[in-house]
C-alpha cells in the first residue's frame, strides 16, 4: 500500500481536501503531531501518527519528530538498488510514496520576533525529509507548494501515480525553496556583514512580464523576500500590465521624489531623468517639470512625491504618460485619470530602503552601497573668488540630486528648482555640457547653475558655460590634476565654482 507522509504548518480547507483524495485513492497517511490532530479533527480517520511508526515520542517541543530511520528509510531507499530492498524489509520499514511537507515561517516572523524566539521558527525537520524526498524524486513526489496539489492529483486520476517528469519538477521546486528558506536564514544572521562570502538571495516570482526589454526576450520580476522596498509593495489601480522597462523607470523616478521634502515631481525616459522639479504645490512642480522638457516627456513614466490633487490629474489627462506613480489617489482623482484607458496607475508609499545595489554581468555579480543614502549638501568648498548666492547654492544641491541618476557622463542644468537641461550616456563630458547648456538655453538665457557627477578632465566645460552667458555658477567633485586651470578659466569668467570631492558615475 502506498504511503504519503504529511507535517505542515500551515493546516487549511485546501491541504484537507487533498489528504482526502490520496486516502480516497488508497494511500496510507502518515503525519505529525499538530497535523495528525488537524485531519483527525476534521474527519479524516485512520491516521498513522509518525510516533506509532518510529516507537518513539515527539521530544523537545516538537523540535524532533520526523528524524528517525523507519521514516527516512522509506523516503530515500532507491528501489532499484536490491541491497537496499533488502535492507527496508530486514527492519520493516514501509516504503513513502509522497512526502507533504510546509515550513515554519521564518521569513514571516522574522519581521515581529526577537533572536530568542525567532530561533523556533528555524526549521529542521521540514526542510530535511523534503530534501530527502527531493533527492529520491526517481520513487517519490515531494511537494512544498500548495498550488501543485492540483497536478498532483490529476495525474494520479489519469495515471495512478504522479509522472517522473513531475515528479522531477517539484524535485526542483523543493531545493528551488529550501535555498532561499537557508538563505534568509543566513542574511538574517550575518545582517551586519554587507559582503560576506557567499552572495545569498531571497527572491519570489510577483509577476511574469510581458517581456524584457525587447519583445523577443522573455522576463520576469522578484521581489526580495527579507526587506522592503518602493518596489516591493506598489500596488496597480489602473491600466495596462507592467513591462521591464516600466518597472526600471519607476524605481529611478521614485527615488529622485523621493529625496525631497517640497513637492517634488520627476519624468523619466529610458531610464534617464529628463525633467525634475519643485514647487510651492504638485501643480507647479508638474508644470515645471513637464515644460523643462515636453519632447522627452512624451511617453516617460511620472512620479509626484506627495497625493495628485483633481486639477492636476486634469493636467496630466492633457499629455501622453505610460504610467503615473503618487502616494495616493482621492476616487474622484481616480476617475478622472481612468478616462485614459491604458494609463498605469501607481500607488507607491514606501520609502527607499534597498542599501546596497546589484549589477550582473557574464559570470558575476557586482554589489554595491547605494548612493542615494549619502547626504553630499554638507560637504563642499567654495574653490573660486566669486562665493554663491543663497539661491545659487539651492539650485545647485537640487541639481546635484538629480545628476546622480543620470547616466555619466551626466551635466545638469537648472534654474531655482527646476531642471532645463539634462545630458548622459556620452562618452566625453564636453559632449554631455553642450547639449544640456543647448537645452537649457531654449528655456532661459540668465540665473543657470551647472553639475556635473564628475570632475572635469579640462577646462572646456567652464569655456561652454560662460559662452553660454547665463551660467553663474558650478558644482563638481574636482580630483583632476587640472582642476586649477578650471578654478582659473571660472575666476577670468566671473563663475562661482565649489568642489565636493564626492563624484557620481551612473554607469
Amino acid at each position: 500500500m502506498k504511503r504519503a507522509l504529511i507535517s505542515v504548518y500551515e493546516k487549511n480547507k485546501k491541504l484537507f481536501n487533498f489528504v482526502n483524495f490520496l486516502y480516497k485513492k488508497g494511500y496510507q497517511i502518515v503525519s505529525t503531531g499538530g497535523t495528525y490532530q488537524y485531519l483527525i479533527k476534521n474527519g479524516l480517520s485512520n491516521v498513522i501518527e509518525v510516533s506509532d511508526i518510529t516507537s518513539f515520542p515527539e521530544i523537545l517541543d516538537g523540535r524532533i519528530k520526523t528524524i528517525h530511520p523507519n521514516i527516512y528509510g522509506g523516503v530515500l531507499a532507491n528501489r532499484s538498488i536490491d541491497r537496499h530492498i533488502k535492507s527496508i524489509r530486514l527492519h520493516k520499514i514501509h516504503f513513502i510514496d509522497i512526502v507533504l511537507v510546509n515550513f515554519y515561517p521564518f521569513i514571516e516572523e522574522m519581521k515581529k520576533k526577537s533572536i530568542n524566539s525567532l530561533i523556533e521558527f528555524i526549521d529542521i525537520g521540514g526542510p530535511s525529509i523534503l530534501r530527502a524526498a527531493a533527492k529520491n524524486f526517481l520513487y517519490v513526489t515531494p511537494i512544498i507548494d500548495d498550488n501543485d496539489y492540483e497536478l498532483v492529483q490529476n495525474e494520479i486520476v489519469d495515471y495512478g501515480s504522479p509522472s517522473l517528469i513531475l515528479r522531477k519538477k517539484l524535485a526542483g521546486k523543493v531545493f528551488n525553496f529550501t535555498s532561499a528558506y537557508d538563505s534568509a536564514i543566513s542574511q538574517y544572521f550575518l545582517m551586519d556583514d554587507k559582503f560576506p562570502i557567499y552572495l545569498q538571495s531571497s527572491y519570489k516570482k510577483k509577476m511574469k512580464l510581458r517581456y524584457g526589454e525587447n519583445p523577443h526576450q522573455e522576463a520576469a520580476y522578484y521581489v526580495n523576500e527579507m526587506h522592503q522596498g518602493a518596489m516591493k509593495n506598489f500596488h496597480q489601480l489602473h491600466g495596462k500590465t507592467l513591462s521591464f522597462n516600466n518597472l526600471r523607470d519607476m524605481d529611478i523616478a521614485w527615488k529622485v521624489v523621493s529625496q525631497f521634502s517640497e513637492p517634488a515631481c520627476c519624468t523619466v525616459k529610458h531610464s534617464t531623468p529628463c525633467g525634475v522639479a519643485l514647487g510651492k504645490d504638485i501643480i507647479e512642480a508638474f508644470k515645471k517639470t513637464y515644460y523643462s522638457d515636453t519632447i522627452s516627456s512624451f511617453g516617460g513614466i511620472m512620479a509626484f512625491n506627495i497625493p495628485i490633487t483633481k486639477k492636476l490629474a486634469k493636467e496630466i489627462n492633457h499629455i501622453f504618460i505610460e504610467v503615473i506613480l503618487s502616494p495616493n489617489y482621492d476616487t474622484d482623482v481616480l476617475t478622472i485619470l481612468k478616462i485614459k484607458k491604458n494609463i498605469r496607475i501607481i500607488k507607491i508609499n514606501e520609502s527607499i530602503s534597498d542599501r546596497l545595489e546589484y549589477v550582473q554581468i557574464d559570470g558575476g555579480i557586482l554589489v554595491q552601497e547605494s548612493d542615494y543614502f549619502f547626504n553630499h549638501e554638507e560637504n563642499y568648498q567654495i574653490v573660486t573668488k566669486k562665493k554663491f548666492t543663497d539661491q545659487e547654492l539651492q539650485s545647485l544641491f537640487f541639481a546635484q540630486k538629480v545628476v546622480k541618476y543620470v547616466k555619466s557622463n551626466a551635466i545638469v542644468i537648472a534654474k531655482g528648482t527646476q531642471t532645463l537641461g539634462i545630458s548622459g550616456g556620452q562618452t566625453n563630458r564636453i559632449w554631455a555640457a553642450r547639449q544640456a547648456i543647448e537645452r537649457a538655453l531654449e528655456k532661459s538665457k540668465k540665473g543657470l547653475v551647472l553639475v556635473s557627477d564628475a570632475f572635469f578632465p579640462f577646462r572646456d566645460v567652464i569655456d561652454e558655460a560662460a559662452r553660454s552667458g547665463g551660467i553663474g555658477a558650478i558644482l563638481q567633485p574636482g580630483g583632476s590634476i587640472r582642476d586649477k586651470e578650471s578654478i582659473k578659466a571660472c575666476d577670468d569668467y566671473g563663475i562661482a565654482m565649489a568642489i565636493t570631492g564626492k563624484r557620481h558615475f551612473k554607469h
